[in-house]
């Protein structure tokens, strides 16, 4: 992808970042983003070309090649423009402030490669789009044709470009919300979002919309709750939960999902969820898992209890950093091709595979029709179990084990290919997300080493990224660097909540308040409610951003919300309890006109109307672990459980209040209301809400 390395390096080379690296050997003058950059266009009055991506960008390497690599074009870009290149992954500040930027100026939604033109004395656009052909194609222009054109007009235009500056940076301003007084909250966008979902919801393939389809884990989540709301009344939604079953089963019987190696992919290209955009990123696997094994306890579906296990298997596999933490993506490519690593030739299956197994294997997953990507074999379940074994004459149970005798054969023989790029970073906020999402599944799968993994990467992060009183975004190269995000804070914090209900330490709950305290103080809207993207003592930038909406993540602000509404619900403090009401109150305007937009402030909002229990168990290990164990097994979402060991220490007062009389007792409580001793695991069952 990147030119040879006769190039002379650029100022990228001592960057830690893959993907500003993957770039440092082009013969462009890349920069990364920062003063000398910034500098130099001011001195020589230059435009600044600036160009977003990821590691695991396919249109990105396309770019890269095409005209990245081309000296004559460099030569261009170098000539008229100061040029930085930025990994959106590291810098998501400056990839949510330019992608507004796109959609305001351009009218339409951007993505990555994102190519944005600068002024150099505000860093405010002019210009921009996302990936730009070498030579003219489909109505575009070419790219060397178009920056000619781009810095005549900087250079012809400027009283233009000024006012267009003005009036883009007003545009921001009012995109946030504005103070107003206390809303009334209540469930009415609880239902709006239920009947959006509904209305957009494919009822032949799962999922939302058309192609091409994401996931949408949150989604997912806000229906299995809403469901579970009405589960025990005498009207069910069993809608929403027919639209979680038949999108995760699809999901998971599609190509969006790795039939052999486990792990989802970002999106499919079409509808039926056959065909990926082949790149697997750490925070979409993530949040699938989360949504799998909640869903696999709800229903009690094997199907969704394996989707879950395979897919904590592949991140502990494949994406577990042996020091701890996760590393953030795979790429789409390999060899040069999107695909290459995951697509078959049927011979070669063939030749891989015994007889009976191959006969097995080619009816389930495809290979007996025709090839569907690039005249190969990309697996998917073609055909449903039983109608395999009929037409084998053979009994289910050896058709399943045919199937997974044959799977294991192709991944050890996949395993010998060149392995797709894997970008090695540690970014704060997506590994805390793995590390809530396995906490979470190591729950409802009782499988304690999800437990162990989700601990390790706690602890790595609190070691590694956490510094005089404050996070670190990014982990690479053996160091920590660029501050923390709202998303690291609220994503960490939402995690060890997780792992306190998976296994307590007090340590744990002590790293949950700082880091709390850190959000209130450096990134609380104190004048109009919410968070704010940057903290306050960030780098400034044309525009501090503050959004409410998911979008391939889950809201920074919403699980902050969340997450301090159950801090403050545990420890019984109000200052938590006030900033996420406060977020709501900000919010809400939003979430009565997109409601389905905010599927993660809707469960803080769900949570708000209606605050959890919180069960808190006190005992011996074993039986304690037990008791909360035992709850685990029903989804309730609207339930905190939290075993604390008979000698825990250093407990906040209102935790060590609820002692320890000798043998295993709970704890009910309900807002500032807490039950006696309960003391038998039956008396606590039949008094938790089911």
């Amino acid at each position: 992808m990147s030119a040879p390395p006769n190039h002379l390096a650029n100022h990228l080379a001592r960057e830690s970042s893959s993907y500003l690296l993957q770039h440092a050997h082009q013969p462009v003058d890349w920069y990364p983003w920062g003063d000398a950059a910034l500098q130099r266009a001011r001195d020589e009055n230059k435009p600044i070309l600036l160009s977003i991506g990821y590691s695991a960008c396919h249109w990105c390497h396309v770019m890269a090649h095409e005209s990245f690599d081309d000296p004559a074009i460099a030569a261009v870009m170098n000539q008229l423009f100061v040029n930085i290149k930025v990994d959106r992954e590291e810098r998501p500040d400056l990839d949510r402030i330019y992608q507004i930027a796109h959609q305001l100026l351009i009218q339409r939604n951007g993505g990555w490669p994102l190519t944005m033109f600068l002024a150099p004395h505000d860093q405010r656009p002019f210009f921009g789009g996302t990936y730009f052909p070498k030579q003219a194609r489909h109505g575009m222009p070419g790219f060397a044709a178009l920056l000619q054109r781009v810095a005549e007009f900087y250079h012809t235009r400027g009283a233009d470009i000024a006012q267009q500056a003005a009036a883009l940076q007003q545009a921001l301003e009012a995109m946030l919300p504005q103070a107003s007084a206390p809303a009334t909250l209540n469930a009415q966008p609880l239902a709006a979002a239920r009947e959006a979902l509904a209305r957009e919801f494919d009822a032949e393939f799962g999922g939302f919309g058309t192609a091409p389809k994401f996931p949408h884990s949150s989604n997912l989540e806000l229906l299995l709750r809403i469901w579970r709301a009405t589960a025990a009344t005498e009207a069910p939604d069993l809608h929403s939960l027919y639209m979680v079953g038949l999108s995760l089963t699809r999901m998971a019987e599609g190509g969006i999902y790795d039939q052999l190696g486990g792990g989802f992919a970002r999106y499919c290209v079409d509808r039926s969820w056959h065909i990926p955009h082949f790149e697997k990123m750490l925070y979409d696997n993530a949040q699938l898992l989360s949504v799998y094994a909640q869903a696999a306890v709800a229903t009690g579906e094997a199907l969704f209890a394996r989707i879950a296990g395979e897919t904590a298997d592949w991140l502990l596999r494949d994406m577990h950093s042996p020091h701890g933490g996760f590393f953030a993506s795979l790429d789409a490519d390999s060899e040069g091709h999107e695909g290459t690593f995951y697509v078959w030739d049927r011979e070669q299956v063939r030749a891989l595979l015994p007889a009976a197994q191959y006969a097995s294997f080619a009816r389930r997953f495809g290979l007996d029709a025709a090839a569907n990507f690039e005249g190969q074999w990309h697996l998917r379940v073609h055909a449903a179990l039983p109608d395999v074994a009929a037409a084998v004459n053979q009994s289910v149970t050896v058709i399943e084990q045919q199937l997974q005798a044959a799977r294991t054969t192709l991944l050890a023989a996949r395993q010998a290919r060149t392995a797709p790029r894997r970008d090695a970073k540690i970014l704060t906020g997506w590994a805390a997300l793995a590390a809530g999402s396995l906490a979470l599944a190591a729950r409802c799968l009782q499988r304690p080493d999800l437990a162990a993994a989700a601990q390790r990467t706690v602890d790595f992060l609190r070691e590694h990224s956490w510094r005089d009183g404050r996070l670190s975004a990014v982990h690479a190269g053996e160091r920590s660097y660029l501050a923390g995000y709202l998303d690291d804070y609220a994503f960490l914090l939402h995690a060890l909540l997780e792992l306190l209900k998976t296994h307590w330490r007090t340590t744990d709950l002590q790293f949950a308040i700082a880091l709390a305290e850190v959000l209130l103080q450096h990134f609380e809207d104190s004048d109009r409610g919410g968070f704010f993207f940057t903290a306050d003592d960030h780098e400034p930038l044309m525009h501090r951003s503050k959004s409410f909406a998911d979008e391939a993540l889950p809201s920074g602000a919403a699980l902050a919300a969340l997450s301090l509404q159950r801090l403050g619900a545990l420890l019984g403090e109000n200052r938590y309890l006030t900033a996420a009401a406060r977020t709501l109150d900000a919010a809400f305007p939003l979430l009565e006109r997109y409601p389905h937009a905010h599927a993660s402030l809707l469960m803080a909002l769900d949570e708000h109307l209606d605050p959890p229990q919180v069960v808190i168990i006190r005992g011996e290990h074993a039986e304690a672990s037990q008791w909360r164990d035992a709850l685990a097994r029903i989804y309730a979402p609207r339930r905190q459980v939290f075993a604390i060991h008979c000698d825990a220490t250093q407990l906040p007062e209102v935790l060590a209040v609820k002692r320890w009389p000798g043998t295993t007792v709970a704890y009910l409580c309900q807002g500032a209301t807490c039950s006696e001793p309960i003391d038998s695991l039956a008396a606590l069952t039949a008094l938790t809400r089911s």
